[in-house]
């Protein structure tokens, strides 16, 4: 099936909408909203004889904290929009009619290995955060994958921990690299 540059354009636009859309939705700063409707209630309180007393800016402590790490989530997008560029790349060599089967064939299988990638770097993401870490970014290039983990305190066994994971998941692929960050 020959898909023209707008329709790849525009598949692609729409997924990055369906990824966002969910992220939203799932991620707690979805409640900030309400949060800031419970701060100013929450200046309000009610004294010993039942009237209200309102606390000042002074008096009242606010605790914020970021809504995630927006450089991990610089970097997924940088690796999301590169492997959209290439897609649309192979995508375009699939529809050059100049091209023989086995380039075509080429192509396809690339474009497959690069799905399989994202879905592998994902899962391992999810794999590593569950064993309850903060937040973590795996990158795959070639035999190479690096882990980078966002965690309070790090240590060799805790590195070692999450290589084990790794290539239990992925078997002896190639080298992997634990890389902490601390929490800001």
């Amino acid at each position: 099936m020959l898909l023209k540059k707008q329709t790849v354009w525009l598949l692609t636009m729409l997924s990055l909408v369906i990824v966002l859309s969910v992220y939203y939705i799932t991620s707690p700063t979805t409640q900030q909203a309400t949060d800031m409707a419970a701060v100013e209630n929450e200046g309000q309180q009610v004294g010993a004889e039942g009237e209200e007393q309102t606390m000042t800016n002074e008096e009242m402590e606010i605790v914020t904290e970021a809504a995630g790490d927006e450089m991990f989530e610089a970097l997924r997008l940088d690796i999301n929009d590169e492997r959209a560029q290439l897609e649309e790349q192979l995508t375009a060599k699939l529809g050059d009619a100049g091209l023989s089967t086995d380039e075509k064939n080429a192509a396809y299988q690339q474009m497959e290995d690069l799905k399989q990638l994202a879905i592998v770097e994902a899962a391992l993401e999810t794999m590593i955060i569950s064993m309850g870490y903060d937040d973590a970014l795996v990158r795959a290039d070639g035999n190479n994958i690096k882990v980078t983990v966002k965690a309070e305190e790090h240590s060799a066994t805790a590195a070692n921990d999450i290589l084990r994971k790794v290539q239990s998941e992925i078997g002896e692929m190639g080298n992997v690299a634990v890389t902490f960050q601390p929490l800001n």
